[in-house]
Order: C-alpha cells, then sequence, then structure tokens
C-alpha cells in the first residue's frame, strides 16, 4: 500500500487541460484509487463552481443515498444537478481522463486546472476560481479562529 492510502486522497496539484479535455491525474492520485478504493474509475460531476470527482465506489453508496430520498422536488433537484451530469471517467495510458464539454464549460475550464484532493473525492477547480474560493475559505476561516486552534491549527 502507498503511503497515504490509508487515509485517502491529500495534496493539492496544478495541471493543465488540453484542448480535446484530457486532464492528468497525478499518480500519486491514482495509486491512492487503487489502493484504497479498489478502482479504476472516477466519477466526475458539478458543484457550484467546480467539478468533484469520486471513486465509483464511493459514487454507488452517494448515489444509493440519493436513490432512497423520496420521489418529489429535493429528490428532483438533487438528480438534475448532481446524478444527471455525472461521467464515468477512465484512464487512459498517461493517466489522463477525459472531461466532456458540458463539464468543462460549467467549471469553466480553459488551460490551468486545480486539483484539491479531499480525502474520498477530488475537486477539479479552474485557477480563477480556485483562487477566489481560497480568499473566500481565508476569510471564512477568520471565524473559525477557536476551532481551528483546538484542531491544531
Amino acid at each position: 500500500m502507498q503511503v497515504g492510502a490509508a487515509l485517502g486522497f491529500s495534496g493539492t496539484f496544478f495541471n493543465s487541460i488540453d484542448p480535446k479535455g484530457r486532464l492528468s491525474i497525478p499518480a500519486k492520485l491514482r495509486g491512492v484509487l487503487a489502493d484504497k478504493f479498489g478502482d479504476e474509475l472516477l466519477v466526475v460531476t458539478r458543484r457550484k463552481d467546480a467539478l468533484v470527482a469520486y471513486p465509483a465506489s464511493q459514487w454507488e453508496k452517494i448515489r444509493a443515498r440519493v436513490d432512497a430520498m423520496p420521489n418529489g422536488d429535493a429528490k428532483d433537484l438533487v438528480y438534475r444537478n448532481r446524478i444527471s451530469p455525472a461521467v464515468e471517467c477512465g484512464f487512459d495510458r498517461q493517466g489522463r481522463i477525459a472531461l466532456p464539454p458540458s463539464l468543462r464549460t460549467i467549471a469553466g475550464f480553459d488551460k490551468e486546472v486545480v486539483i484539491v484532493a479531499m480525502g474520498d473525492k477530488l475537486e477539479l477547480w479552474s485557477q480563477a476560481a480556485f483562487e477566489a474560493q481560497m480568499a473566500a475559505d481565508e476569510q471564512a476561516m477568520e471565524n473559525m479562529k477557536a476551532e481551528l486552534g483546538s484542531l491544531g491549527f
């Protein structure tokens, strides 16, 4: 098992996306995907201002929870905005996933993409959106000084 695989995904990576929508996922993250989750696929969907990629096994758990929701507006909303846009992404020989134009447009991807590894998922951000989110996060963390201190930060 790779070092850190038991903890899940971690790290922040700056990569380029090519004109065909292929994004290289770092070998470290592909290793965690295989070692911790036993997966060879990522399921990528939208989130506000970015994309999020889940190991296929984690995605199935999420989808099962959504499917268990009572029929109605809330379930329809989640399906329309998170389940339906999702695509399975396998890796090519260079360790890249191919993102469809629909998801690239939602995330505002141009050339530079930031991959933020977050335990059991990966966030995929445009460079500009990531920088804006980090500035907002720093501001929000000013209100969390006690909580951060108790966590050791």
